[in-house]
């Protein structure tokens, strides 16, 4: 792995950092105040070919590497994590997918308005009684004819309030259990296709999430993704790069707060000084700093490895495991370091440690990171 980036790697990090202070800052707290989707900013990640980063440019794309996409997203999610979580899904999740076993017709029809930012896609895979077990689908698929009847209830959709098009997992074959689960595309406005109120969260709240249910949902055979019964794979592969991009997220909140301890650590004065002088200070951002690095080889070294062609998804867990939990410690120390001021919006890491914590919980909990790792380490 060559820890020198390209100028064309550092020429988009340096892009997204700009758009980020320039176009998402300016309004990030009131959106997370007010839950406000970000549509218009959105809409300009599109232009800027952030929406499918590491899609071809003949399907919509850009065409740049997994390192340039986890350089960019970490620059926007160290200013807006909800920002970075809707460009994840996109990229990481939806993009992905039907790049990699879509057909020609249905990258025309789905990838290239998506990957060129003109439609925003949402992952469907989560059931109320299918969380971190992702075989127990419960939503159905009965063939009928040229079409598919679509039943069920998906829940925790990041983007599918706001979504264009659902990337869905439903049972096509209940007695093959997990080898009969498919991945249908399915457009908004699909009749029997409704979504849920907007959940409250306590964090990324800029971003939407919300029930989906399909209600006798008649979807066309040309909008199964990679066949019959691959959907379980379908699934597990996109989300070793979904975890990169998790990974990703995770290092802007711990970044941000890093970089906020260490600004107001030289301007809060404490017994006559400022508090950057005090050992008990200056250890906590040493370590904070020491864990942000270590979490970003990792997450750059899974990303490497997939641009690489070879096997990432250890790599890819590890990465996120660690990147999630160094973004909820350093979002804790920071408010630490705040003292009270770090308790109130003003100064912002109030809001890195609510927006933290779901990167714990979401593209697979910490415990299925382990399960995932330990796996791999063990397997004969």
């Amino acid at each position: 792995m060559d820890f020198n980036f390209s100028e064309e790697q550092i020429a988009i990090r340096d892009t997204a950092r700009d758009f980020s202070i320039n176009e998402i800052a300016p309004t990030s707290i009131e959106r997370d105040i007010k839950a406000e989707f970000p549509f218009e900013i959105i809409k300009k990640l599109g232009e800027f070919g952030f929406m499918g980063m590491m899609v071809p440019p003949e399907w919509g794309g850009a065409g740049f590497d997994t390192i340039s996409y986890v350089l960019a997203l970490e620059e926007i999610s160290k200013v807006d994590a909800s920002v970075g979580v809707i460009m994840s899904v996109n990229n990481s999740l939806v993009c992905y997918g039907i790049n990699h076993w879509g057909t020609d017709g249905q990258k025309e029809r789905f990838l290239k308005p998506l990957a060129s930012g003109i439609k925003l896609g949402c992952f469907c895979l989560s059931e109320p009684e299918a969380g971190s077990d992702a075989t127990q689908q419960k939503t159905e698929a009965i063939k009928d004819g040229d079409y598919y009847i679509l039943n069920g209830i998906k829940n925790w959709i990041t983007n599918g309030k706001n979504a264009d098009v659902y990337f869905v997992q439903a049972m096509t074959d209940k007695e093959k259990k997990h080898k009969g689960i498919s991945t249908f595309l399915v457009d908004k406005g699909t009749e029997g296709l409704e979504t849920g109120i907007k959940e409250d969260k306590l964090g990324i709240r800029s971003s939407d999430t919300c029930t989906v249910s399909f209600n006798n949902c008649r979807v066309h055979k040309d909008q199964l993704l990679g066949g019959e019964g691959t959907g379980f794979r379908i699934a597990m592969e996109t989300l070793n790069g979904g975890r990169i991009g998790i990974g990703a997220q995770a290092l802007g909140i711990a970044q941000a707060s890093l970089e906020a301890s260490v600004r107001y650590s030289k301007t809060r004065k404490a017994f006559g000084s400022p508090i950057s002088n005090l050992q008990a200070i200056q250890f906590k951002i040493s370590d904070m700093a020491t864990n942000v690095e270590a979490a970003r080889m990792l997450v750059l070294e899974a990303a490497w490895r997939k641009d690489m062609g070879m096997e990432f998804a250890k790599e890819a867990a590890m990465g996120k495991l660690l990147a999630s939990k160094t973004a909820v410690n350093n979002a804790l120390e920071a408010i630490q370091v705040h003292g009270g001021y770090g308790y109130v919006r003003e100064y912002l890491v109030e809001r890195y440690l609510r927006d933290a914590k779901i990167t714990e919980i979401y593209e697979g909990t910490s415990e299925i990171q382990k399960v995932v790792i330990s796996r791999a380490l063990l397997k004969d």
